[in-house]
């Protein structure tokens, strides 16, 4: 039996440490309004990556948007299903998720399970904590390859000069699985992270339309 509740907060712990740190980052594309860094990481041999842009929407609207079946269902394009797997408690839950194939078929179906733990700061940032975890009512499925995410997730903060707008900042390091080389999964990782953020802008923009 895993202790999802001391993963989940040694993972918030870890996920903090990514957002205090400003130094070594290298720049790996720009576009869309969204930067997207890396350096290398310490959980594997890869590297951690992280995406920053502006939404104009507050933390507390961004966050539940981009982690809740109901909305992400509708907004990410690079998932094919998305479920809560389990709820541990108000803030800790497992998910399951399977991607599409990527890249004209070149990188197959992936699927993940993991652990997520909402943190919420007095400053007023929402963090999303995650990181891949064996879960018993999400065995492997032979339609997809079983990756891994290591310590991952999303740091939404309101901008000191207008609270009614965010800057998020998206950190991941994901193992792909399977035969795939290490170029590809660089290749891919800046532009998934660009598609993220522009995604989450545009269906929230739908949202506020249809409210």
């Amino acid at each position: 039996m895993m202790d999802y509740s001391n993963i989940a907060d040694e993972v918030t712990e870890k996920i903090l440490s990514y957002w205090k740190d400003d130094c070594g980052w290298k720049l790996a594309k720009h576009a869309k309004g969204v930067t997207v860094s890396w350096k290398p990481s310490t959980e594997y041999a890869g590297h951690l990556y992280r995406g920053e842009g502006i939404i104009e929407e507050i933390p507390e609207k961004i966050i539940p948007f981009m982690y809740l079946p109901d909305h992400r269902k509708k907004w990410d394009q690079s998932l094919k299903s998305y479920k809560l797997a389990e709820v541990i408690d108000q803030d800790t839950m497992i998910s399951h998720s399977i991607t599409h194939s990527y890249g004209m078929g070149i990188i197959s179906s992936r699927d993940f399970v993991d652990l997520i733990r909402i943190k919420r700061y007095p400053c007023g940032t929402i963090t999303t904590n995650s990181v891949s975890v064996k879960c018993t009512s999400c065995p492997p499925n032979a339609a997809s390859v079983r990756g891994h995410n290591n310590p991952c997730g999303y740091v939404c903060s309101p901008l000191p000069e207008n609270p009614a707008h965010s800057k998020i900042m998206v950190f991941v390091q994901p193992e792909l699985g399977g035969m795939l080389p290490h170029s590809v999964v660089e290749a891919a990782v800046p532009n998934n992270l660009i598609s993220l953020i522009s995604d989450v802008r545009d269906g929230l923009k739908t949202l506020r339309g249809t409210a």
